[in-house]
């Protein structure tokens, strides 16, 4: 083999090196993938879809209402959930609408759900304080709940979620590829004000 040969051959094994390495350490510290398990947040998330989750959106700000996060639910289980209160706030639903701080809230991404529903409400009514025993949401804590609110084993049930326990946003449903799909905080689909 020539030398220059050589010399090429070792120039593309450390480019490939180094490029594996990157790869690597940008999956570990800026992005992961989630496969979602459940029927919890449906329709907006469908059991199978193949998630992008950017874990530095939190480092640099404090989650926004209604993104989209992944956190360490267990010890071995990571949920997928819609984050509805943020510290300070009170939170509670009266004939199926959300209500922060007394203040209605749109949550269209239930309109599909709620067209569904026969009898009574897709989301009970309830308080924060009748779920929690507290008034409010406290520092550091997040009230979260799947767009599936009939199924959905969320803040109802186990209460509220430590914000050092997310994992990140969801970005980008991947797969299925036909439903691809760019989560921006427009996407969110949640407005203040009463309908």
């Amino acid at each position: 083999m020539k030398e220059s040969s050589k010399s090429e051959l070792m120039s593309w094994i450390k480019t490939i090196g180094i490029t594996v390495i990157v790869v690597i350490l940008v999956r570990s510290f800026l992005f992961s993938n989630y496969v979602v398990e459940g029927k919890s947040m449906m329709p907006t998330l469908q059991d199978g879809n193949r998630l992008i989750v950017g874990k530095l959106d939190y480092d640099l700000k404090k989650p926004d209402r209604f993104d989209i996060i992944v956190f360490h639910a267990t010890e071995t289980a990571d949920y997928v959930k819609r984050v509805i209160g943020l510290p300070g706030d009170k939170v509670a639903y009266k004939n199926d609408t959300l209500y922060i701080n007394g203040k209605p809230m749109k949550e269209p991404y239930l309109k599909q759900y709620k067209a569904r529903v026969t009898q009574g409400n897709l989301t009970p009514d309830f308080t924060l304080e009748e779920i929690t025993g507290e008034t409010t949401v406290p520092k550091g804590k997040l009230f979260v709940l799947g767009d599936n609110r009939q199924v959905s084993e969320d803040s109802r049930v186990f209460g509220f979620v430590d914000q050092d326990k997310v994992v990140g946003k969801v970005d980008l449903r991947i797969f299925p590829f036909n439903e691809m799909q760019i989560f921006t905080d427009k996407e969110s689909g949640a407005s203040s004000a009463a309908e």
